[in-house]
């Protein structure tokens, strides 16, 4: 039974694992983290899930929690998340993160801090968006002269576009496709902006309402185009996948893994 401790236990992410820990009993809840100015510090974790009393508080100070033999599920913001992996490396501490936002510089510190204990960092936890991501990078490849475009939909109060799952994506054909994502990225197009170059790729994110996330891949040929899509209908995907991260990291060797690695893709 993994100690699981959870990382912005306050939030919608956060509640609903707490919420699934305490009814599927199969891991235990060690330890509930939330910011120093969040107003859940010292409440009940099962309580602020709606799930009755389990005797966790809130806290916020992870360096009291983090130990050896616990699993952080870290769903916060991009730097809580490479401040808990910093605290986690020195710790020896396993952790998960699902946060996106991060930079070009905080991913070189997040990679580098990863090595020192069990990590998974990962856009997106969910198994049917990692399938997406592998057969993505498949078909890249074998419609290489066809043209390329990621388009995603979140709520209304995601604070990063595009999500860190389109950005993968858009990644994983560059990569297929041995051509240098930066360089060949495109974010926006208005006006007149003069016929599609064949080496770009772009990404583009919506917000609109309560939309968990939604992905669709776009390959468009001669005649014909492609469309690959995943639908996210509740968080749920995102926290099973998280704990299963979670039980799969924590027997694993020091290093820096994926979802794709968790997974077997």
């Amino acid at each position: 039974m993994a100690k699981l401790i959870v990382s912005g236990a306050g939030g919608r992410m956060g509640r609903l694992i707490v919420a699934i820990i305490a009814r599927e009993k199969q891991h235990q809840l060690a330890g509930a983290l939330e910011a120093p100015s969040a107003p859940f510090i010292g409440q009940d974790a099962g309580e602020l899930a709606g799930v009755g009393k389990l005797g966790v508080s809130v806290v916020e100070d992870y360096a009291t929690l983090a130990q050896p033999d616990t699993v952080t599920l870290d769903f916060t913001n991009a730097e809580a998340s490479l401040q808990h992996l910093g605290i986690a490396s020195e710790k020896r501490a396993a952790i998960v993160i699902g946060s996106t936002g991060f930079t070009p510089e905080m991913e070189s510190r997040a990679q580098s801090l990863a090595q020192r204990t069990r990590t998974v960092i990962a856009p997106n936890m969910s198994v049917g968006v990692n399938v997406l991501m592998k057969i993505t990078a498949e078909v890249a490849k074998i419609l290489s002269s066809f043209d390329a475009e990621v388009l995603e939909i979140h709520h209304n109060t995601k604070v990063d576009a595009p999500s860190g799952t389109a950005l993968a994506l858009g990644r994983l054909i560059a990569e297929a496709r041995g051509l240098d994502f930066k360089s060949n990225a495109v974010f926006g197009r208005e006006g007149i902006t003069g016929v599609r170059q064949p080496p770009t790729i772009a990404v583009f994110g919506l917000r609109a309402g309560d939309a968990v996330g939604d992905h669709t891949v776009y390959f468009g040929g001669q005649g014909e185009r492609l469309e690959l899509t995943h639908r996210a209908q509740s968080r749920e995907s995102l926290a099973r996948g998280a704990l299963r991260a979670a039980q799969w990291v924590e027997r694993q060797p020091p290093g820096l893994y994926s979802m794709r690695d968790v997974l077997g893709l």
